[in-house]
């Protein structure tokens, strides 16, 4: 029964997890703010791989937008492989690993600290080579995530991210949005039986796009990956300015494409995609809490609550990984041991 997979019941831990991230994570993240603020630091490079490179996105886009701080993604094998570490100058360096036991990744840290640089890590294993090289260590407290895929982690990781632009920003009502979270994720759990009415409709689906722009770019790479590792569907994640440059013409009758699409400054555009992809006859399957881009949808899949656009990764999230779920089990395949895969993937 899929209930009793790994995977199901991390899926559904994930409001426990942020309720205890956000209670028991405050002060560490609290004096890692102050410490940006004292050095006055304004650019921040981010170490991570798979879905941890994918809350990396996020954090591009929140940690940008909101804390107007430049945020770039390390390149490891600059460090591992080439031996030609850049400089970094007045920066914090931010390693995000679920495992924090990626030799390349550790490797762009303990050079950020051999060069005096501000070091902190998001990890589930605090005490790993990761946390080991860091200044500030943010626990994630997910508890041990045994299914391959990641979901919990995840999750937590865009949670912690969420966590410290608040704390940059000085702001209570940021504070406030993101303390309802936990509720948020839950209710979104909700929408658990009617995606896996949909996922019948898609048991032979072999490709398909999957597309999101700003805080949701994040939410196209994360849930492109969970098709991938559970589903073995060839999805591939675009923005959707990006995929106005070329792969448009991947569209046809019948090509399903993934649109995220919650409220916010972002919607008018994505409505304005979603209506290109149905002149061009594409399957549109829609996740937004919006009524008026869900009428667009052949499949709309409805977020029950709304949510500011900076956190709406948190919950867009949650269908995707449903979906995979439920793919996988009705193709008949393992949801906690993909093939090929290992929980943890050691890089160099």
């Amino acid at each position: 029964m899929l209930e009793k997979s790994n995977l199901f019941n991390e899926i559904y831990q994930q409001p426990e997890v942020l309720r205890r991230l956000l209670s028991e994570q405050h002060a560490v993240i609290a004096a890692l703010a102050a410490e940006i603020k004292r050095r006055d630091i304004v650019h921040v490079v981010i170490a991570a791989r798979g879905t941890s490179d994918n809350a990396g996105r996020y954090a591009q886009y929140l940690l940008g937008a909101v804390n107007r701080l430049s945020v770039g993604l390390a390149t490891p094998s600059l460090f591992s492989i080439y031996k030609q570490p850049p400089r970094f100058g007045n920066a914090l360096v931010l390693g995000i690993s679920q495992s924090g036991k990626s030799p390349d990744i550790v490797a762009v840290l303990a050079e950020a600290r051999k060069q005096g640089a501000l070091t902190a890590a998001i990890t589930n294993m605090p005490d790993s080579d990761l946390g080991q090289q860091a200044d500030f260590v943010i626990n994630q407290g997910a508890g041990e995530e045994k299914a391959v895929a990641a979901t919990k982690t995840y999750t937590s990781q865009l949670a912690a991210i969420a966590m410290l632009s608040a704390e940059l920003a000085g702001n209570s009502e940021m504070q406030s949005a993101l303390g309802r979270m936990p509720e948020v994720v839950s209710a979104t759990l909700h929408m658990n039986n009617a995606i896996a009415r949909v996922a019948e409709r898609y048991r032979y689906m072999r490709d398909c796009v999957v597309i999101g722009r700003g805080y949701n770019y994040a939410t196209a790479f994360e849930l492109a990956l969970k098709m991938k590792e559970l589903t073995y569907t060839i999805a591939e994640p675009y923005s959707s300015a990006d995929f106005m440059h070329g792969p448009l013409a991947l569209i046809e009758h019948g090509f399903p494409a993934i649109v995220i699409a919650p409220a916010g400054v972002v919607l008018p555009e994505m409505q304005e995609f979603i209506r290109t992809l149905r002149q061009r006859e594409a399957e549109v399957i829609v996740i937004s809490d919006d009524d008026a881009t869900l009428a667009q949808a052949r499949i709309p899949l409805k977020l029950p609550q709304p949510v500011p656009e900076w956190l709406s990764p948190i919950a867009a999230i949650v269908p995707g990984q449903l979906l995979a779920m439920h793919l996988a089990a009705v193709r008949d395949y393992d949801p906690d041991h993909p093939r090929g895969l290992r929980k943890v993937t050691e890089t160099r």
